[in-house]
């Protein structure tokens, strides 16, 4: 099984950004940890980061036709990101959004997500751990043939 793991804007600054929101873990440090957790579930990660939507897209298309799932941190994509949404739709893979702050319980206009109505499951305020659970999570979904 290959699962693209997909960054949006800024998460190349983590480790540098406020890490009473986002940690102290840097994206290549999370990105080791998945490509780790992978192996041990006898699954592969494409991992992509970008700060432009556009590329975000153009990996998704390039990619998803050999890949089983998709776990994404669409970043501030998240709540306008329709042109992003409308590549995923079009993926036709199952779908997990993770979080590593709580949007929830942050600014109103974070707590809206143009991806969690195509998401199977939205993971927010776990920190990066939040990645890791997605993984289990979409192990064990495409494990049962879901």
């Amino acid at each position: 099984m290959k699962i693209l793991v997909i960054n949006g804007p800024n998460l190349n600054m983590l480790g540098k950004r406020d890490q009473t929101l986002y940690g102290s873990k840097t994206l290549d440090e999370i990105n080791a940890s998945l490509v780790e957790q992978a192996n041990e579930l006898g699954m592969e990660i494409i991992t992509y980061q970008s700060n432009h939507e556009g590329a975000l897209i153009d990996f998704i298309q390039e990619h998803s036709s050999q890949a089983n799932g998709i776990i994404i941190n669409p970043g501030a994509l998240t709540h306008y990101g329709l042109s992003l949404m409308d590549a995923l739709i079009d993926a036709h893979l199952p779908i997990i959004e993770v979080h590593i702050s709580d949007i929830h319980s942050r600014e109103e206009f974070r707590k809206i997500s143009v991806i969690e109505p195509i998401s199977r499951h939205q993971i927010s305020g776990e920190g990066w751990q939040g990645y890791t659970m997605a993984l289990e999570v979409l192990a064990r979904e495409l494990s049962k043939g879901n």
